[in-house]
């Protein structure tokens, strides 16, 4: 575990879950790019794609590849492989493992940018240790040899690091493009001995390098492709390569040049392996499958060794390695094959006969599997241009057929044994609804997975992932509140502060059992953010509860004390009335860091409807307001229109607070802020300074500061202000004493985590029973309830990841790493892992401020059917300038409002225009507006439940205000109030009702609803 400080950081802090596949045998998820062989205690090592490192018991002794065989038979072949262990040692894919320390240690290389240390022989279960670090993916590893204290790795960041096995860290730095470095500088090979280090890649250039300096000794040029792989023999005099141009070098150090050239592949060269101290025995692979073995041992010349065709695979095998009598291979697949081995010192078969048949030729002479007494001649290779078929070891010199000589057959062409890997996730499709996904694994199984539980709910077989796809998906629009990936072969979720708190869903959608539904209110909203990384770290929050409680009584029994002996001669009444700690709960005073506060339990009572564009000084206002009742600005024409009494009144949750937009608090909103901020009383306001502040009141300078700059650091801690009580015309000396070490408090930096979070809520308590001795302490810990955030019951084996984005690496780094089972365990790195945004949601029920995405539409009456939302403007007497040319469109009105609020709220602010209710009806008799109203969008009407952005994605479809119509469908007669008929009711008698039929004034409303049948001439002109 590496804590983080604030110090010079500006970086990223995310979580990411992974969720955990269907118990099933150890193996790789997706393809293996690492193997490796413990020849002393015959085990197996490999690393792959999905991030795993696995241990495999062979069971057998492993004697060096190189050594006499005598030629082994079914007789003695050994049982199946078994699976010993594996550990999930990075995050991201293997590229590379080494053995070192005697075997006792395996190094991997990983593309999360990170060196780890295992340890496989340790009882611990602990994540691998971290031992070095690049900034980019790191691609190779070479250690000198199982004695040596250090181990090398480069990487796509150009440069090559020695990395001290004990723990010390980097020994030394290479920039492995040197002076001349280009963008192809990246290391994608590496070789080491105790004496020579030597480095290829892109550039296909290889730099030799000193261990102990640093120094470039010299470099080869040659290759026309990338070098993929490197070799160096015991004494460090020659180094072989190969590379992606097909080819296999040798490099003489001592002549300083290319000694030879091999072209017995003819494809890319992958791979390179030999545990022969001159490297004279040793197996290339390429990208066609093919891996070839080549000794060189007894011949004058190396391009008179033998080289011969091995094995075949499938498809390309990406590391190769040998030990005793077998050959493992590794491919892009999660299965590793295992071979017999081929005998180079057998004598090599006689070319076929001429006047056989190349299908006759092409058969093996021996069953497969059995060792051949000699070398099929159709599997030798011949290793470069000039040399001889056969090496020095060719049966006779006649010449072979030449039809023949094209056909390669290996000496095997089946794997003795494959050890099975499971099938890993490959591709996944988020849908719609942004909690549930689709994943397909590498057998092509499609499965449907629940986000917030983590946990897969269908199984849909062997089939394409569109098509699937396309039966279950809805037509949702949701925020994007997380991003998904399969890079490891299970699916991730990975949260950002920038835009994890975006979703919110309706309790009603969702997959809550019946039972839990009533206790939410009508329409609620539930944010996906907030609630999966709520119940992510219960254990966090269950446990800082705990401790708050204890430290609160102890801060109390404290403050009593001190209080007591302060005391001169009088005494403090009801010193001795015991006080109580209270646990926390959902706090009704509790809030955000955006405006408003959140009111579980409370009816939803406003629409959140306003009118198009709010003033450009909302963004201030409402983010000093802690006001939980947002209203219209006063200046605009709606706020004393008919209804408007109804939008406000009442608490709202911050789903349907986060709807308004409010220009300019009235002065009673201002004065009811400033009385929710002051939890003292008024003659207690000179010591209102020390007053912690809680979740209700976040303070002005944290509110004004974007928390997405630099979002851990606290540079400007709470300021401890006075109010204008406490402001005297002459300040004297001791007092400026006091102002001076006030002003030292006030510089105080918490840490940019969880621990930061804690110090400042204790802090606050400090400075508040300092000034406050005989008042209750209430707690500041207030987490959101149940109601606010449902229960989820997350799988323990849920792997839990904190991570680190900056902008020196190229992938985030790990703070922590862990599963939701074993949070509890380690409460301690978690303290120091969790950021400080994180820490305000868990404790404080906080979530950083952003402002809330609106959807300006135009809400107008069918054909002219109803009358407007909007009531007339007046006609300006002769002379006075025009009104607002904005609202004085009759017939409609830009408005806007938040993207998630439903058709059924829009129909609600249109009735409430429209047809206000008649305050004498019973609740109960009223008929909801979507019952009577309809809404359309597009000629197409608009389900109740819809959302405003729904409608836009899949019925508006296009840029520009989108348009919506109401009409009614004749259920109930609709009343407009005569404001919106254009009818001055200061003109209107209250005997208005007596007038006779034909002799008011009043002109006849706009499309009455009396002269019109049951909507029928609209419907007709409406599509359905």
């Amino acid at each position: 575990m590496v804590s983080r400080r604030a110090e010079g950081r500006s970086g990223k802090i995310l979580t990411a879950s992974v969720l955990p596949l269907p118990d099933a045998p150890g193996g790789h998820r997706l393809g293996v790019n690492g193997l490796t062989v413990d020849h002393q205690n015959s085990i197996l090592y490999s690393a792959g794609r999905d991030g795993v490192i696995c241990s495999w018991d062979l069971d057998f002794p492993l004697a060096p590849s190189f050594a006499p065989s005598n030629g082994p038979s079914t007789a003695n072949k050994p049982g199946p492989t078994g699976f010993k262990t594996q550990v999930q040692a990075h995050s991201h894919w293997i590229n590379d493992i080494v053995l070192a320390q005697d075997n006792s240690a395996l190094v991997s290389a990983s593309s999360d940018t990170t060196v780890r240390l295992w340890r496989p022989h340790s009882e611990s279960i602990e994540v691998p240790e971290r031992i070095g670090k690049h900034t980019d993916y790191v691609k190779a590893l070479a250690s000198p040899g199982s004695h040596a204290s250090w181990v090398a790795s480069g990487g796509l960041d150009q440069k090559v690091y020695l990395w001290d096995l004990n723990g010390g860290g980097e020994t030394l730095s290479i920039n492995a493009g040197g002076e001349d470095s280009t963008d192809k500088g990246s290391v994608y090979a590496l070789g080491a001995v105790s004496s020579v280090l030597a480095s290829g890649g892109p550039e296909n250039v290889v730099r030799v390098w000193d261990p102990r300096s640093g120094k470039l000794v010299t470099k080869f040029v040659g290759h026309t492709d990338n070098i993929r792989d490197i070799l160096i023999n015991q004494t460090g005099d020659t180094i072989m390569t190969g590379s992606s141009d097909q080819t296999i070098k040798i490099w003489s150090l001592t002549a300083g040049r290319c000694m030879n050239t091999l072209t017995m592949h003819n494809d890319s060269v992958w791979s390179l392996y030999s545990d022969h101290p001159d490297l004279s025995v040793f197996y290339s692979s390429d990208r066609s499958g093919l891996v070839a073995k080549t000794d060189t041992r007894g011949s004058p010349d190396l391009e008179q060794g033998t080289s011969i065709a091995a094995l075949q695979e499938h498809e390309g095998v990406v590391k190769v390695v040998a030990a005793g009598d077998y050959i493992w291979t590794a491919t892009p697949k999660s299965s590793i094959n295992r071979w017999r081995d081929a005998d180079t010192t057998l004598e090599i078969e006689a070319p076929p006969d001429p006047a056989r048949t190349i299908d006759s030729a092409a058969a093996p002479a021996d069953p497969p599997n059995e060792q051949p007494r000699k070398i099929p001649f159709n599997a030798v290779l011949q290793l470069s241009a000039t040399s001889i078929l056969g090496g020095s070891r060719k049966a006779n010199t006649s010449e072979p057929n030449l039809e023949t000589l094209g056909l390669t057959i290996p000496v095997q062409s089946l794997p003795e044994e494959s050890i099975e890997g499971q099938h890993g996730l490959i591709k996944c499709l988020m849908l719609n609804d942004r909690r549930r996904t689709l994943t397909q694994d590498s057998a092509g199984e499609v499965v449907l997975w629940d986000l917030l539980k983590c946990l897969p709910v269908q199984t849909f077989g062997k089939r394409h992932i569109d098509d699937v796809a396309s039966e279950i998906n809805t037509v949702d629009s949701i925020a994007h509140w997380c991003a998904i990936d399969v890079r490891t072969g299970r699916l991730s979720i990975i949260l950002e502060p920038n835009r994890c708190f975006d979703a919110e869903v309706y309790a009603d959608e969702t997959d809550l059992s019946p039972s839990d539904i009533p206790e939410f209110r009508d329409d609620q909203r539930i944010n996906l953010g907030k609630w999966i990384l709520r119940w992510l770290f219960a254990p966090v929050v269950d446990e800082e509860v705990r401790q708050d409680i204890e430290f609160r009584q102890a801060a109390m029994a404290k403050a009593e004390e001190l209080a007591r002996s302060s005391q001169l001669s009088t005494s403090v009444p009801n010193d001795d009335i015991p006080r109580s700690v209270g646990i926390p709960i959902s706090n009704p005073r509790g809030t955000s860091l955006r405006p408003g506060s959140d009111f579980p339990g409370s009816p939803s009572t406003g629409f959140g409807i306003n009118i198009g564009t709010p003033s450009s000084n909302y963004l201030s206002t409402s983010m000093q307001s802690n006001s939980p009742f947002p209203m219209f600005e006063p200046d605009t024409p709606d706020a004393s229109g008919p209804g408007n009494s109804h939008l406000e009144g009442g608490p709202s949750s911050f789903s349907d607070r986060s709807d308004y937009f409010s220009n300019r608090p009235t002065p009673t909103q201002a004065q009811q802020n400033e009385n929710d901020k002051n939890p003292l009383s008024p003659v207690d306001t000179t010591t209102n300074s020390a007053v912690p502040q809680s979740p209700a009141e976040p303070d002005k300078e944290e509110r004004k500061k974007s928390l997405f700059g630099k979002k851990f650091r606290m540079d400007f801690p709470k300021k401890l202000t006075r109010t204008s009580t406490d402001t005297k015309p002459q300040i004297l000396e001791e007092k400026a004493e006091d102002t001076e070490v006030s002003s030292i408090k006030e510089e105080k930096v918490y840490e940019p985590n969880l621990c930061g979070v804690v110090d400042r809520i204790r802090h606050d308590y400090e400075d508040f029973l300092a000034s406050n001795a005989e008042r209750d302490l209430e707690t500041s810990i207030l987490p959101s309830d149940e109601s606010e955030t449902p229960r989820l019951n997350i799988p323990p084996r849920t792997a839990v990841f904190i991570q680190e984005e900056t902008g020196d690496t190229a992938v985030a780094s790990d703070l922590y790493r862990g599963s939701v089972g074993h949070i509890s365990e380690d409460l301690d790195r978690l303290k120091k892992s969790i950021p400080h945004w994180l820490g305000e949601l868990l404790l404080k029920n906080q979530i950083p401020f952003k402002d809330q995405v609106k959807i300006a539409f135009v809400l107008k009456p069918f054909d002219d059917s109803l009358p407007p939302v909007v009531k007339p403007e007046p006609t300006p007497p002769n002379g006075a300038p025009p009104g607002n040319l904005a609202n004085s469109n009759n017939n409609g009105s830009r408005l806007n409002a938040n993207r998630m609020l439903r058709a059924k709220k829009v129909l609600a602010y249109v009735a409430e225009r429209i047809d206000p209710a008649d305050p004498n009806e019973p609740a109960e008799s009223l008929m909801p507006p979507e019952e009577y109203l309809e809404l359309y969008c597009q000629k197409t009407l608009c389900p109740p439940n819809m959302t405003l952005a729904t409608i836009r994605t899949h019925l508006w479809r296009t840029s520009g205000d989108m348009v919506l119509y109401y009409k009614t469908n004749g259920k109930k007669e609709i009343h407009p109030p005569p404001s919106l008929l254009g009818i001055d009711e200061n003109t209107v008698s209250l005997g208005e009702a007596q007038v006779p039929n034909g002799d008011s004034h009043v002109p006849a409303p706009p499309g009455s609803i009396h002269s019109m049948a049951n909507s029928g001439s609209v419907a007709g002109s409406v599509a359905t």
